[in-house]
């Protein structure tokens, strides 16, 4: 079996985020990047896959910059086989990401798809059901449990009403959420030895696609700073406070 994991380059989830002053969009400069948390949970349950023997070779692929390279040696470092990038300095729409990574669905024929269930920078949730669409196949979002049987996948996910398992079968598009695993440290021999390990770059406008945007984003503002907090001296005074503030 091969699977096709796909990683984004986002700011680290551990950098405060900050809005640019003219409000144009997140700074980004001397910031730490780094893999998609949710992308780099679906990596892991591959490498796990393919450490059990139910897998041959682990393929990651992003959409970005060529700055993304460094997330893509590190996938490499964690243990995939190999490594492709299409390369562009926009900002991807979900559908264009989804339709980009038709083709190397289609050059590289993968029986799994495994992608994070949303990135942490737009955090749209589509990219994953987009791609099923596209490619024709089953999905099954929001894993939290992945159990393979020959050519079928029972896969327990996370709902509202709380969790439910559902069966797929192979080739198949699976997005992932926090609980299916713990990403497993990168040591630096590891790291040395992703560098000789093969990655693809390719601009992205060589599969016909352009990043045009189809909506825009008009403006980038910070959430607003919290009040400070008021002592109450009694239940009665507490109510009164809460209906001043509009919230009884």
């Amino acid at each position: 079996m091969k699977i096709l994991v796909t990683l984004k380059r986002v700011v680290d989830y551990n950098v405060r985020v900050r809005v640019k002053n003219d409000g144009s969009g997140v700074e980004t400069d001397g910031v730490k990047m780094s893999i998609n948390p949710f992308d780099e949970i679906a990596l892991e349950e591959a490498i796990r896959i393919k450490e059990r023997g139910e897998a041959d070779e682990i393929v990651v692929v992003s959409i970005g910059p060529d700055a993304s390279q460094q997330q893509l040696r590190t996938g490499l470092a964690m243990g995939a086989d190999r490594a492709i990038l299409l390369e562009t300095d926009q900002w991807v729409q979900p559908l264009t990401a989804a339709q980009a990574l038709l083709n190397v669905v289609e050059a590289e024929t993968p029986d799994l798809v495994l992608m994070g269930k949303q990135a942490i920078d737009d955090d749209c949730s589509q990219t994953g059901q987009m791609l099923s669409a596209l490619w024709g196949r089953p999905q099954a979002t929001f894993a939290s449990k992945i159990v393979f049987n020959d050519r079928r996948a029972e896969v327990t996910r996370e709902v509202d009403a709380g969790l439910e398992t559902i069966a797929v079968e192979l080739p198949a598009v699976m997005t992932v959420d926090l609980r299916l695993n713990e990403p497993r440290f990168v040591k630096l021999p590891e790291i040395m030895k992703a560098k000789k390990k093969p990655l693809d770059s390719k601009p992205l406008a060589e599969l016909g696609l352009s990043a045009d945007q189809d909506f825009e984003m008009v403006a980038f503002e910070p959430p607003p700073q919290r009040g400070g907090g008021k002592t109450v001296e009694s239940v009665a005074e507490l109510v009164d406070e809460l209906k001043t503030r509009g919230l009884l």
